[in-house]
C-alpha cells in the first residue's frame, strides 16, 4: 500500500472560481445569453506581428535558453525604458537585470521557492490582493499576512508583494507609498516585488513602476518588478513575462529556474521581443479598453452602484454596500457574472469586479440590462 503523503504546512486556499457555477448557471438562463466579466481574459485578437514572430521561428530544435535571448533582453530593456522611464542595468551582462518568464502568474507563485525562502518566514500582501500571492506563500511553506503600510518591524518577514496598478481595484500607489516600501525594505533586508502587470493601463492616474529612478532612487538594490505581454498585447495564450530589478536577486531567480527547467519557448520568445519593440498594438489594444470602460462604468453608476478606486487597470471595483454574493446574485439575474471580491481577501467582501476584457459587444449588452 502506497504511504500517504506528508501534510504540508497548510493547506492551498480553495480554487476561488468554483464558487461561481451557481451564479453562472443562472445567468445562463437570461435570454440574451451569459456577459461573463468575471475573468480578465483577453478576448481581442493578437496582433498579427506576434504570430508573425511565432511562424518565423517555429524551426527551434534546440532547447530555449531560461536567460532570454539577447534580442530579447535588448528589446525589454529598451520597453523598460521608452515605456516606465526605468534604465535596467546592463541587460546583456553577467549578472541578468531582466529575464523571460512563463508568463507572470507562474513567477508569482513560485518566487519566494525560487529565491529560496521556503520554510520560514512570513510574505506580506496587500489587503486586498491576487489570490496567487497567497498561494506563493503557502507553496513555500510561508506564512501570509496582509498589510497596506510597511510595519513598525520586520521579525521574521521574507518577502513584500506590491500590486500597483493593482487587482482587482485598480488602485494605484502613490510615489511617496512606494518609497515607503522601497525604504523599509532596504532597511530591513527584505526584497519587495511589485507585480505591474497592468502598469501601462492608467486611466486617472499615471502609474509609477518600482524600478523609476523617482522611487528606487540611483539603483534597483531590493527590488524586483513584474509585467507581462498578457493584457498589454492581447496575448496571454503566449505566456510571456518578464521579471527585471536588483541583478542579484534576477539571477537567484534564473539559477534556479534553469536547474527546473522553466524556459519561455524560443518562438515565444522572438514574439516578445517584436511585441516589445512596438507601442503602436498596445497604444490600440489601450485605446480599445478604455472606450469598453468608460461606456459601463457610466452604466454601472447610472444603475446606482459606486465605483471605488479603478483608476487604472482592467476592471471596476464596484459596491451595492452589501455583502459581496448578494449583488452577484442581484448581476446573475441580469445575465451578466462579475468575481466576488471576497477572492480577494475579506476586506473586499462588499466589494465585486467587474472585467473590461470582454467583446464590444458584450460589453453592450451588459450596459443595456444594467439600464434596464
Amino acid at each position: 500500500m502506497t504511504a500517504p503523503l506528508p501534510a504540508g504546512p497548510r493547506a492551498l486556499p480553495d480554487f476561488p472560481w468554483d464558487a461561481l457555477d451557481a451564479a453562472r448557471e443562472r445567468a445562463g438562463r437570461h435570454p440574451g445569453g451569459v456577459v461573463d466579466l468575471s475573468i480578465g481574459t483577453p478576448v481581442d485578437d493578437t496582433p498579427p506581428l506576434l504570430g508573425a514572430a511565432l511562424a518565423a521561428a517555429g524551426n527551434a530544435p534546440g532547447y530555449p535558453t531560461a536567460l532570454g535571448t539577447a534580442a530579447l533582453r535588448t528589446a525589454a530593456a529598451g520597453w523598460l525604458q521608452r515605456r516606465l522611464g526605468v534604465t535596467v542595468a546592463d541587460p546583456l551582462g553577467a549578472d541578468p537585470s531582466v529575464i523571460p518568464t512563463i508568463g507572470s502568474k507562474e513567477l508569482v507563485a513560485l518566487l519566494p521557492t525560487l529565491l529560496g525562502l521556503s520554510g520560514a518566514g512570513t510574505v506580506l500582501i496587500p489587503s486586498v490582493a491576487y489570490p496567487t500571492y497567497e498561494v506563493g506563500g503557502v507553496v513555500a511553506g510561508l506564512a501570509v499576512e496582509r498589510t497596506d503600510v510597511p510595519p513598525a518591524g520586520a521579525d521574521g518577514v521574507a518577502l513584500v508583494w506590491l500590486n500597483s496598478p493593482g487587482n482587482p481595484h485598480g488602485r494605484v500607489l502613490t510615489d511617496d507609498e512606494l518609497r515607503a516600501w522601497v525604504d523599509w525594505g532596504r532597511a530591513h533586508g527584505v526584497p519587495v516585488a511589485a507585480d505591474e502587470c497592468y502598469v501601462t493601463l492608467g486611466w486617472d492616474v499615471e502609474p509609477r513602476s518600482i524600478l523609476h529612478p523617482e522611487v528606487a532612487g540611483a539603483d534597483h538594490t531590493g527590488l524586483l518588478a513584474v509585467h507581462s505581454l498578457s493584457k498589454q498585447s492581447s496575448a496571454a495564450g503566449y505566456r510571456g513575462g518578464l521579471l527585471s530589478g536588483d541583478p542579484a536577486l534576477v539571477r537567484r531567480v534564473w539559477e534556479v529556474r534553469r536547474h527546473l527547467g522553466l524556459l519561455v519557448p524560443t518562438p515565444v520568445q522572438d514574439a516578445m521581443t517584436a511585441a516589445l519593440a512596438d507601442d503602436a498594438h498596445v497604444d490600440a489594444q489601450r485605446e480599445r479598453y478604455r472606450g469598453r470602460r468608460a461606456r459601463l462604468a457610466a452604466a454601472v453608476r447610472a444603475a446606482g452602484l459606486r465605483i471605488d478606486h479603478s483608476e487604472a487597470g482592467l476592471y471596476l471595483w464596484v459596491t451595492r454596500d452589501e455583502d459581496c454574493w448578494t449583488t452577484i446574485d442581484w448581476l446573475a439575474g441580469l445575465g451578466v457574472v462579475a468575481a466576488p471580491g471576497s477572492f480577494y481577501g475579506p476586506s473586499g467582501s462588499r466589494h465585486v469586479r467587474m472585467a473590461l476584457t470582454a467583446t464590444d459587444e458584450r460589453i453592450d449588452t451588459a450596459v443595456e440590462r444594467l439600464g434596464a
